[in-house]
């Protein structure tokens, strides 16, 4: 069994590589690639990163990245999956925002900063449980569909024992969402006020 999940570990975190390269592509590149275009690059570039290549590497190359960025978690691998192949829709700007802020609030406490540590409550905690069905009856309300079965395949994943982990928040939450969520609050926040500084500037008396 434990043999089976690190294949599979193996096996998403290639296609993700695969994923990022090809978005990385596209901000590149003036012109869009097709659907079909992208699956075929997945599979080419998923395959390299999975088969060892030789060139001195006993393991294939996406063994080294895992190794040095760990597994991905469930939300952050369909997010960057979903990107690339259900078009240009923006993430909500609320989403963003919440991942924010809980990921300011749960890291600090998790590494020891202060008497509570939430990383616990991912150890089949009911009310944590809850409050992340919560989460995702909110983001059902806000009209985010994409939001709510992200998130039930996170949980479907953790209740499977899919990853190694047996905590929720690692199949919910990673230190790459939560740096992609600042950056992109923080980002939006500066462009706001720099558009409304200039704004207030071709509009001043004079």
């Amino acid at each position: 069994m434990n043999h089976l999940m690190q294949i599979f570990a193996l096996v998403e975190l290639s296609i993700t590589c695969a994923v990022v390269m090809i978005l990385l592509l596209q901000k590149t590149s003036s012109q869009e690639l097709s659907l079909t275009t992208k699956v075929l690059l997945i599979l080419l570039l998923g395959n390299l990163f999975f088969w060892p290549l030789g060139l001195g590497m006993e393991l294939p190359l996406v063994a080294y990245v895992r190794g040095v960025i760990g597994d991905l978690s469930i939300v952050t691998m369909l997010l960057l999956w979903t990107s690339l192949l259900s078009g240009r829709k923006p993430t909500p700007f609320a989403f963003k925002v919440s991942i924010a802020c809980i990921a300011i609030v749960f890291y600090p406490l998790a590494l020891g900063i202060g008497m509570i540590d939430p990383y616990a409550w991912g150890y089949e905690s009911v009310l944590f449980f809850i409050a992340v069905l919560l989460f995702a009856v909110v983001c059902g309300l806000a009209n985010w569909s994409k939001g709510v079965w992200i998130i039930a395949i996170g949980i479907l994943a953790w209740a499977a024992h899919w990853h190694e982990s047996a905590n929720l928040w690692d199949y919910l939450l990673d230190p790459f969402l939560a740096i992609w969520s600042l950056i992109a609050v923080f980002g939006a926040l500066y462009r706001r006020r720099r558009d409304k500084a200039r704004s207030g500037y071709l509009f001043r008396p004079g």
